[in-house]
């Protein structure tokens, strides 16, 4: 039985079904929620229908809790998810960029089979 578990647990952690924040986005979510002067705040991430191709994310503060909401904590910081976006989000790793070419946060989705070039939709 041990061994069972011990394989279960590896395969689980291979294949990740939560959202992923970087050591990065944490900061910056960290640094951006001190900002609001609130310690309620979470940082919630929602797919919804639109974009060009035809969904888009959306990431804001809330400091609700939803029946079904998925809750993961990264470096301090809770980041949820409700229950319809979760299997769209499942492994999706958010980072920040703070370059000259590209600022703000960037979300690298495997379920996204393809992309519009502004980043912000998916399908």
């Amino acid at each position: 039985m041990t061994t069972e578990a011990h394989t279960e647990s590896t395969e689980a952690a291979q294949a990740p079904t939560g959202v992923l924040l970087t050591d990065v986005a944490a900061q910056k979510v960290k640094a951006l929620i001190e900002q609001e002067g609130r310690d309620d705040l979470r940082l919630r991430i929602a797919v919804q229908p639109g974009g060009c191709s035809g969904l888009r994310y959306q990431l804001f503060f809330d400091e609700r809790s939803l029946d079904g909401d998925n809750v993961y904590e990264h470096g301090g910081v809770e980041v949820v998810v409700d229950r319809m976006s979760a299997p769209y989000l499942a492994g999706a790793k958010i980072d920040f960029a703070d370059r000259i070419d590209q600022q703000g946060f960037t979300i690298d989705n495997p379920n996204a089979g393809h992309s519009c070039a502004c980043g912000d939709s998916f399908s």
